[in-house]
């Protein structure tokens, strides 16, 4: 099988560093892909939201099958597109993919089908919003309402910085039209865990756990951003707590789905919050978390690509998913200044050195073979420990060799306790 998977980052790589594995695929594309991505797969500089140019490349190659990964071509129907062209395409269909591109939307079928989340309001109109958000006081969370490369959410710890961040969103524009209505929320505290599954809208199969590192800095300082590190699985993902997010979270989400007439179809991620009062949703994601992915991936044993025919097929109750019992560690080397303004083009040295499994994001590869930096997130460097404390120290470990100018990257991954508010 010829399967073609669109995006570009590190979620990508892992994506196509375990369909490689598989025997049913014979040849890997990847659109627009990365540096790294080159190496196991054909790459073609098509953008992920050139959808018609998606379409055109699936069709001139005649691929079997589409992994379509990132967030914007699945909240612009890409998948919608593929499927009526008659080429099979895993991920949700555009009026599903709304449980993530449209934030008001999830947290209104969670409010009408009963699924725990932060009590919220929605505004279009700047000065209700900052009626709402006097009102309410501080700590609150502002949110965009549409996508904005994770970093749309506001964790405010004043009334004053709640209104500055309502005038960003909805004034100041710094989002675009993803910040022209915001959904303000009440501040949770608790552990973060998330939670991806496979589903074909029926039956659902949940992974294991995982934490994303969303603050720039150590000790979860600085601003948000698309996420500097990952490890599966969370310590406080306990037996309990699992069996009440699925019954209480997980199917309840995909029968409302079904019943509103969208049925999810893909990867659904369940970012959680473990609140005094049991499990909350924080939000929904429409694929695979990154880094999560970075993570997870590591741990499956079985093929990805059989899942993802029986996601697509709605066959997924036949399929026995099995994970190894290891711990994983993702650790993302950034660009200096990132998420804000940052350099690429600096020379990647000491890949050839490291003893893990490393994930290219932002990168490109030069003709004479050379790696260089070409995002804001660089790379993720996995590994596999017995424990967490040893899947920890394998990552650090293996990130030692690596290097490029101005490189960042936090310290403290899978060492800290978190307990943040509604990232």
């Amino acid at each position: 099988m010829k399967v073609l998977v669109v995006g570009s980052g590190g979620r990508e790589h892992a994506i196509v560093y375990k369909l490689r594995q598989s025997p049913a695929v014979s040849e890997i594309l990847c659109a627009p892909g990365n540096g790294g991505i080159s190496d196991i797969a054909r790459c073609f500089d098509v953008k992920a939201t050139d959808i018609e140019g998606q379409c055109r490349l699936a069709l001139e190659q005649k691929v079997d099958f589409v992994v379509v990964a990132p967030d914007d071509p699945l909240a612009l129907g890409l998948v919608d597109r593929l499927t009526a062209l008659g080429i099979p395409a895993f991920g949700p269909t555009a009026a599903a993919a709304r449980i993530e591109s449209s934030k008001s939307f999830a947290k209104n079928l969670m409010r009408k089908h009963g699924i725990p989340t932060a009590d919220y309001a929605v505004f279009s109109d700047i000065d209700a919003a900052l009626q709402y958000v006097r009102a309410k006081g501080a700590p609150i969370v502002v949110k965009c309402d549409g996508l904005a490369l994770g970093k749309g959410v506001v964790v405010c710890h004043t009334t004053e910085e709640a209104e500055e961040a309502v005038k960003m969103m909805m004034s100041d524009g710094v989002f675009g039209k993803s910040g022209s209505t915001v959904v303000i929320e009440e501040y949770m505290t608790g552990p973060e865990v998330t939670v991806l599954c496979f589903t074909d809208g029926k039956t659902l199969v949940p992974m294991p756990s995982s934490q994303d590192h969303k603050r720039a800095y150590d000790g979860d300082e600085g601003p948000n951003t698309g996420g500097m590190g990952s490890i599966s699985p969370s310590p406080f993902y306990t037996p309990d707590i699992e069996k009440r997010c699925l019954e209480e979270i997980f199917i309840p989400t995909i029968r409302a789905m079904e019943r509103e007439g969208c049925p999810f179809k893909g990867v659904l991620y369940f970012g959680l919050m473990l609140t005094p009062d049991g499990p909350k949703v924080v939000e929904y994601n429409a694929r695979f978390g990154d880094p999560e992915a970075q993570a997870v991936l590591v741990r499956l044993e079985s093929d990805l690509f059989e899942i993802m025919t029986a996601v697509v097929e709605g066959t997924l109750d036949n399929i026995n998913v099995k994970w190894n019992q290891n711990a994983s560690c993702c650790v993302v080397l950034a660009s200096g200044g990132y998420p804000a303004g940052y350099k690429t083009g600096y020379r990647i040295s000491g890949l050839d050195k490291s003893s893990g499994i490393i994930f290219h994001a932002g990168t490109k590869k030069t003709e004479d073979g050379d790696y260089v930096t070409a995002g804001g997130r660089v790379l993720g460097v996995t590994a596999l420990g017995k424990d967490l404390s040893d899947a920890v120290n394998a990552a650090y470990e293996a990130v030692r060799p690596v290097g490029f100018e101005n490189m960042h990257y936090r310290r403290d991954i899978g060492k800290i306790k978190r307990t943040g508010g509604n990232q």
